[in-house]
C-alpha cells in the first residue's frame, strides 16, 4: 500500500474564545479518513500520557506526532480538515535567498 503525506488542521480554542488557532498534525497515510484517525489516536495518546504526568510519547509511525498539549485548549474534531501535504520536505530544503 503507497502512503502519501498527509496534513490535518483541527481548529483549537480556550473557554476566553478569543485564544484560538488550530493544531496541525502531519504524516503518512493512506486516504483523508486514515489520516484524521491518525492525528486524533496521537492527540489523545499525548493527552492521556500528560494527565498521567508522563512523557509526551515521541513520534510514532507514519510520522505521527503530537507536541505542545496544554492544558485548557481543546481541539474541536468534528471541524478537523485533512487533505495531502504536497512537499512535506520544502521547510528542509535551503532556501536560494536569505532572510
Amino acid at each position: 500500500m503507497h502512503l502519501e503525506f498527509y496534513e490535518v488542521d483541527v481548529p483549537i480554542h480556550t473557554n476566553d474564545w478569543a485564544l484560538h488557532g488550530v493544531h496541525v498534525f502531519t504524516g503518512r497515510a493512506s486516504s483523508v479518513t486514515e489520516a484524521l484517525n491518525r492525528a486524533h489516536q496521537v492527540y489523545d495518546a499525548a493527552f492521556a500520557a500528560r494527565q498521567a504526568g508522563l512523557e509526551i510519547p515521541g513520534q510514532q509511525d507514519g510520522g505521527w506526532g503530537a507536541r505542545g498539549v496544554r492544558d485548557g485548549w481543546e481541539l474541536d474534531w468534528a471541524a478537523a480538515k485533512a487533505g495531502p501535504w504536497p512537499n512535506p520536505f520544502s521547510w528542509t530544503h535551503k532556501k536560494p535567498y536569505e532572510l
